[in-house]
């Protein structure tokens, strides 16, 4: 039976601007104003640039290479690219140069569509070494116009979109006559998985893998086209990919760009979103933020916060429990609503929201449990790049704290003898480029897709994700538990922002603790404790008890046997840039073990302190020694 997804972005494009003309498709703010670019008008920028690429002789299978911020211009860019036959591969843009350069040279790629200055720069402090690399596209011109005369196949963005005008002239009839030859199953798309345990790699995805993604979403998640969706993550990120594109010329639902990552919370504010796609780390940052800025706000309002934030709780476990409220509950929390959570749902730009989701790493209960007590409809994704981002999602009336969902339709979940989760649907990608052997590990003969994930199905039929499976440890009592289920439940305290739990193979479990400089430094300014730097506000006494009475709480949730017995603060942020994180957030355990083996051993010992020398790396690729003294805490039993 033919689907209606058995088609291609490209296509999909052409039926929105067909169909709904004059209706916004991109919204981007610029210089303090909202700019908004109809369905018609998408087609046309996005044809005049097809039309531009394939004059510079852009051809069916060629990759390009698109890096930068969110911008209409990368949506434009990349749907021409698939226009063409092309595959769009999309970089996060704090990439180090070493690790670009890595994939430039891997692809082969012929031409860049890079973002700004920033960007360009690092495209040709490599450039001799890559042959291929022909042309390099920029769209914001800000400091790069004296570049053109000095740089060859250095480009803007309108020139290529000018070039295509006078290569066509009906260019709309061009790119519809290119999207009319594209096979559904052809690649379009090479996502960059996270990397946890080394270089990353390239997985290749076709048009029907992220439009039956984005239609069986569709079907436990609704979406219309009078939807509005702020693209604010990567869109490199699978993630970003699942809502901003294939969702989006799916459904047809308007797409609205930020000014700046900085103003992103308030331009969202104004937008008032209908539904978010988040990592962990956003709802985190979003949770610990609101604890922080109840420190700071007036009396009354904190009042409030603590006198009503108890009921949200309260409601929220009784509906979790399978039990009916009280009509006395419900009163209260209808006052508490009223009087707290709509203001502060108001203020975090979720008073629209309709469906608020999370994916790519597991997500704390305690995190979860907070935003659904101010009545944040949270819901959690599970899934992976190969399988175009999600195969398992809460449904409607049937969320939990525990699971990730069920399996979306069109899609097979199990669980193999070894307890390691397994799927299969149309969305499993087509396999790594240029890297068969790692594809042929990752998916079986007869298509099912080995995740790597420890799970198992609960009574109600959900999946419950434990953690990776090589990340899943052992004491040497034979205990087992989950590094990364308790380093979400740290992270819950609005003082630590990375936590690294260890303890395979040992006596009992400890932990590298990062603060949250921005809110333990408004917390020791009310304290009167002075401090200069990160490193020197992490060795403080008051911090380190503070921190010590933060973990205490997180124990006494915990199994005696699984409960923190001795911590450390780390004198700097764990920082994708030094490899100790990926692009995603995600702690890179190698990483971490090799960089601080002999804290880690030090955490195993009777030592109260140790000297500790690292390598800190930013982001121009400048690279700076650091060391200093590291106090180790005990907790008491």
């Amino acid at each position: 039976m033919p689907k209606s997804y058995k088609t291609t972005l490209p296509r999909l494009l052409i039926k929105q601007a067909e169909e709904r003309a004059r209706k916004t498709a991109l919204r981007e703010k610029e210089w303090g104003v909202w700019q908004a670019v109809t369905w018609q008008e998408n087609l046309k920028i996005t044809a005049e640039f097809a039309c531009g690429l394939e004059k510079l002789g852009l051809t069916k299978g060629d990759i390009v290479i698109l890096i930068g911020d969110n911008r209409p211009e990368w949506i434009w860019a990349e749907l021409a690219i698939q226009a063409l036959g092309g595959i769009a591969l999309g970089l996060y843009q704090d990439s180090p140069a070493e690790e670009i350069e890595y994939i430039f040279a891997l692809s082969e790629c012929k031409l860049v569509v890079a973002e700004d200055q920033e960007q360009v720069d690092k495209m040709l402090s490599f450039r001799d070494n890559l042959p291929h690399l022909k042309h390099i596209i920029y769209h914001d011109p800000k400091g790069l116009v004296a570049y053109e005369a000095d740089v060859d196949g250095l480009q803007d963005f309108k020139a290529i979109r000018r070039l295509g005008r006078e290569a066509q002239s009906d260019v709309v009839g061009r790119y519809k006559e290119l999207a009319r030859k594209l096979d559904p199953n052809d690649a379009c798309l090479i996502a960059t998985t996270s990397g946890t345990t080394g270089r990353p790699k390239l997985a290749m995805l076709s048009h029907v893998n992220l439009l039956s993604m984005a239609h069986n979403l569709g079907q436990f998640d609704p979406k219309s086209a009078r939807d509005e969706f702020v693209s604010f993550l990567p869109l490199a990120w699978m993630g970003e990919q699942m809502m901003a594109v294939a969702s989006a010329l799916l459904f047809g639902f308007c797409v609205n760009f930020p000014e700046t990552p900085d103003t992103a919370s308030a331009d969202s504010r104004e937008i008032g979103p209908h539904f978010i796609f988040s990592p962990p780390r956003v709802y985190e940052s979003i949770a610990a933020k609101v604890q922080g800025d109840i420190m700071e706000t007036t009396p009354i309002k904190r009042f409030l916060y603590h006198l009503f934030l108890p009921i949200g709780y309260e409601y929220v476990d009784t509906v979790f429990a399978g039990e009916t409220p009280s009509a006395w509950l419900k009163f209260k929390y209808f006052i508490a609503d009223k009087g707290l959570f709509r203001a502060l749902r108001d203020r975090l730009g979720f008073s629209r929201m309709r469906s608020a989701t999370t994916g790519g790493a597991a997500l704390g209960p305690d995190i979860f449990r907070f935003f659904h007590a101010l009545g944040v409809r949270l819901k959690q994704i599970y899934g992976q790049t190969e399988i175009a981002g999600i195969s398992c999602i809460h449904k409607d009336g049937e969320v939990d704290f525990t699971s990730v969902g069920a399996p979306i339709p069109e899609t097979e979940v199990r669980i193999t003898e070894e307890g390691e989760i397994i799927s299969r649907s149309p969305a499993v990608f087509l396999g790594y480029y240029k890297n068969e052997e790692a594809t042929r590990e990752t998916v079986s003969e007869d298509g099912w897709l080995l995740s790597g994930d420890a799970g198992y199905f609960d009574d109600n039929g959900r999946l419950v994700v434990i953690d990776r499976l090589k990340d899943v440890m052992h004491l040497n009592d034979g205990t087992q538990f989950s590094p990364q289920f308790l380093e979400n439940k740290i992270k819950f305290s609005p003082f630590l922002r990375e936590s690294v739990v260890l303890g395979g193979g040992r006596d009992y479990v400890s932990a590298i603790l990062c603060i949250d400089m921005a809110i333990v430094g408004h917390w020791a300014e009310t304290q009167m404790v002075t401090y200069t730097t990160y490193q020197d506000l992490a060795a403080k006494d008051e911090v380190y008890q503070l921190i010590k009475d933060e973990v205490a709480k997180t124990n006494a949730t915990l199994p005696a046997e699984t409960q923190i017995k001795r911590f450390c603060l780390l004198y700097k942020e764990l920082d994708p840039d030094d490899g100790e994180l990926t692009r995603t957030r995600k702690v890179r355990r190698k990483t971490i073990n090799e960089r601080y083996g002999s804290l880690i051993e030090a955490l195993y010992t009777d030592a109260c302190a140790m000297n500790l020398e690292t390598e800190i790396t930013y982001q121009d690729g400048r690279v700076r020694e650091i060391c200093g003294a590291i106090r180790i805490e005990d907790m008491e039993a």
